[in-house]
């Protein structure tokens, strides 16, 4: 009985523990493309932040910067019509809507890279067929320059960003980029990487805790 009651005393100071250090856990900030962490945000506000913008979501409403507003947001950028790496980035977000379902906090967001292809309407037909969630799971579209500087500018979604580069050079990456609920990037992640997602699934988890 003695043996039973230290074992469960060793359980509980462990889980203690293990939650203690989730809390004191933090993320650090990312300004620029290189992905250099910043511990600490400037106190004039001037920290690298998602601009203001306006697209449409699968069921034709407006979406903008508005929207991301206290909310932690998973954000990637992919097409309907892709047979390769996007079947998998959508997997890996269907993962995180099930893992997230009832999480107020988190919205996931998917822009695509080919709006004149992916209406509204074709958006809608992609999310019926990849049970998407429409109040966990946005589907973007609009104008694809907004978007291609979105991505590359201020989300800094691909890698390889290229200053010059434009809407002529198509935009197509697996990374998941995770943003605060001050619309700050505070993390980078290969969609295709289990290790990576299950990384980011922690991530989120952090950042309910500020």
């Amino acid at each position: 009985m003695k043996i039973n009651k230290l074992y469960l005393l060793l359980f509980t100071v462990a889980l203690f523990s293990c939650q203690n250090k989730e809390q004191l856990r933090k993320l650090p900030y990312y300004n620029t493309s290189t992905f250099t962490p910043v511990w600490e945000l400037p106190e004039d506000g001037s920290f690298h932040s998602i601009r203001d913008f306006k697209l449409i979501d699968q069921q034709g409403k407006a979406f903008t910067a508005d929207s991301l507003k206290g909310k932690i947001c998973v954000v990637d950028f992919f097409f309907t019509s892709c047979p390769g790496i996007c079947p998998k980035m959508a997997k890996s977000m269907t993962t995180l809507q099930n893992d997230f379902l009832n999480d107020d906090a988190v919205l996931l967001i998917s822009h695509s890279v080919t709006p004149e292809q992916d209406s509204v309407a074709t958006l809608a037909q992609y999310a019926k067929k990849n049970n998407v969630s429409y109040n966990k799971w946005k589907l973007l579209t609009g104008d694809k320059e907004e978007i291609y500087n979105l991505g590359r500018k201020f989300y800094f979604v691909e890698e390889d960003l290229g200053e010059n580069k434009d809407t002529s050079i198509f935009l197509h990456t697996e990374n998941f980029v995770l943003i605060d609920k001050n619309k700050i990037i505070r993390g980078i992640y290969n969609s295709l990487d289990p290790t990576s997602m299950l990384s980011l699934k922690e991530d989120i988890k952090v950042l309910e805790q500020e």
